[in-house]
């Protein structure tokens, strides 16, 4: 067997065609997806459903693309054995859009088993519907690695816009692989995609009304949906919108596009009505649906039980949101915000454009559930807090220096976590006050010799001075040395990466 049966373009031709195969049932609606998936369902009190997937999080260790892994024979068998056996499934087929903007959205067209339903229907919820002939194709088989030889895989084909994900019923499998291609194709039309979030905050200026454009970089469940989804407390004519949740396009004119129109795909554990008073609301109205949520036989949800997972995951509605903007991109992008929960770091800190790029490629922060939950805790390092980069990582850290400097984006890192101990708690009204704070320009920064970094001297509603790690740790300055000498070696092993952002080091 070679390690390449045919040509890669050619797989395109061997998906079904959905309007003519017997054995598809084309774009259904959300109620036939929701009968389809009935024997799956459990109805919780608001009277939406919940679902329970095998996989409850994403199976990164057996994902592999084609511009960076080389696929081996067993590779190219397992997708064209999935390829040929299309004819034993009965699937649902949906078309939806990623993306709104004219040089960032594309048909995306998923295959699930009609058995699954519940994917599709999660998956649709998120996105807009969509006509003509698909730029990105899915063909996710759950139950793939019950054959006899068979083991969970995922792959894809970057340039002919294929996923195959084998083996998986988790939803986010579905969702990522839509948006890996949205970032990839940005990244090749001379942008950068980006895992973030963004948002429109309007601040009373000496002018009248002033616009900000807010974007944050975050690994899942580090607090970017809370940070982006929050109307900030402020007041009409002032306020703040969300744009987008999870993923964005930064342009080379400074636009960040957004990708997903109809829906949010959110964290649920210990969501609190009281400190995500808008995500709550959306993720308790009907129309949501749940995926490994504690929901008992009667139908009551316990979002802080988390003895099924610590993922547990709710497709929400852009329209239940009050935050959400009627739009999902930004003009403009004036901050940026790299959100971390690294002990060591202040509850914020103003970056230079190299430093901004080193905390690009440091992306340091605490391993989530929805990453590993095997390690969920633990510090981890993800370049651009984005897991779904294809090409080389270093090239993304020089591309992003170029974007934010051209367009002079001020650039933060946030503290979501705490600094030194638990004690020094970063709570979300901390945050909330630190993003209005540097939206208004009311913070005033001085350079800190021991951190090199830009520190505030006050932020409005925060103690900062609670939050400065010098006064968390008994040696801080080892503490930070260590870490320096640590970040270096680690930015050394991207070749491609310029010298004067690894010089940058904080």
């Amino acid at each position: 067997m070679s390690s390449q049966r045919v040509e890669t373009s050619q797989l395109q031709d061997e998906f079904p065609d959905p309007e003519t195969a017997d054995n598809v049932v084309y774009n259904p609606t959300f109620d036939e997806l929701r009968v389809f998936a009935k024997h799956d369902e459990t109805t919780t009190e608001y009277g939406s459903p919940s679902y329970i997937s095998e996989q409850k999080s994403r199976s990164a260790d057996q994902t592999k693309n084609l511009v960076d892994d080389e696929f081996t024979d067993e590779d190219w068998a397992s997708i064209e054995s999935a390829l040929d056996g299309v004819g034993d499934y009965e699937f649902v087929c949906l078309d939806r859009m990623v993306g709104r903007h004219p040089e960032t959205s594309y048909v995306c067209r998923l295959f699930v088993p009609k058995e699954f339903s519940r994917i599709a229907l999660s998956w649709a919820k998120l996105l807009e519907p969509a006509q003509g002939e698909p730029d990105f194709q899915t063909l996710q088989l759950p139950d793939w690695d019950t054959q006899d030889g068979q083991r969970r895989r995922i792959r894809i084909l970057p340039d002919e816009g294929l996923t195959f994900v084998l083996g998986s019923d988790y939803t986010g499998e579905a969702k990522k692989s839509f948006l890996r291609l949205y970032m990839y194709r940005a990244k090749q039309q001379g942008g950068l995609g980006i895992h973030a979030g963004s948002k429109r905050v309007r601040i009373e200026g000496e002018d009248g009304i002033e616009e900000v454009g807010q974007a944050f970089l975050g690994l899942s469940a580090t607090g970017k949906s809370t940070l982006t989804g929050h109307g900030c407390w402020l007041d009409d004519p002032e306020g703040a919108e969300m744009l987008q949740d999870d993923v964005c396009a930064l342009l080379p004119d400074g636009q960040v596009t957004g990708s997903e129109g109809n829906g949010l795909y959110i964290k649920t554990d210990g969501l609190d009505r009281e400190e995500q008073p808008a995500l709550y609301d959306a993720a308790t109205d009907e129309s949501a649906v749940f995926e490994n949520v504690s929901v008992f036989e009667d139908g009551t949800v316990d979002f802080d039980d988390t003895e099924l997972t610590t993922n547990g995951r709710a497709v929400i509605l852009r329209e239940c949101l009050d935050s959400a903007a009627e739009d999902i991109d930004l003009d403009e992008v004036d901050q940026i915000f790299f959100i971390t929960r690294n002990p060591t770091m202040p509850a914020i800190a103003r970056l230079s454009p190299k430093q901004a790029a080193v905390a690009f490629m440091l992306g340091e922060s605490i391993q989530t559930s929805a990453g590993d939950p095997d390690a969920a805790g633990e510090s981890i390092r993800v370049v651009g807090t984005n897991p779904f980069i294809i090409g080389p990582e270093g090239e993304e850290g020089n591309r992003f220096y170029d974007l934010i400097d051209d367009n002079d984006v001020e650039t933060y890192v946030i503290n979501t976590g705490y600094v030194g101990s638990p004690d020094a708690d970063i709570g979300v009204e901390d945050s909330v006050n630190i993003l209005v704070g540097a939206a208004r320009g009311d913070i005033e920064w001085n350079h800190d010799e021991r951190l090199g970094l830009e520190l505030p001297e006050s932020v409005p509603g925060v103690d900062v001075e609670e939050f400065y790690p010098p006064n968390q740790f008994d040696d801080y300055e080892s503490e930070l040395e260590a870490m320096r000498e640590d970040r270096r070696e680690y930015l050394a092993q991207f070749e491609t990466l310029a010298d004067d952002i690894v010089d940058a080091v904080y």
